[in-house]
């Protein structure tokens, strides 16, 4: 499996909106859902879906694997090298991170600034 098309999950409901400008996500941001989200796998839909009050967005696999590890605790350094080692991948920590940054600005995940 390779991490491919990152951005790729399909909403079922409409999105919340997107957050302004907000610190960058560098490989030492501790991502984590952030509040009114839940991440879980959906046998209904056979995928990870995100679950807030107003609808789902339904991820990709590789969208899925990132969410899976964004547990406020590990670094994104630590996600990748994860990443790296489950699906044999080289070379993913910009696309790990354009991904964080996508899903902070879709106020799905949330970190803290320092």
């Amino acid at each position: 499996m390779s991490l491919q098309d990152l951005s790729g999950a399909h909403c079922l409901q409409e999105e919340p909106a997107a957050r302004p400008e907000s610190a960058a996500a560098t490989l030492e941001t501790r991502p984590r859902l952030a509040r009114g989200f839940r991440f879980q796998w959906e046998p209904a839909q056979d995928c990870h879906v995100l679950l807030y009050p107003e609808g789902m967005v339904k991820l990709n696999p590789s969208a899925g694997a990132i969410l899976e590890c964004c547990d406020g605790e590990r670094r994104i350094a630590e996600i990748v090298a994860e990443l790296q080692t489950r699906f044999a991948a080289e070379d993913i920590a910009g696309d790990v991170l354009a991904f964080v940054a996508m899903a902070g600005e879709r106020r799905w995940l949330a970190w803290d600034t320092a």
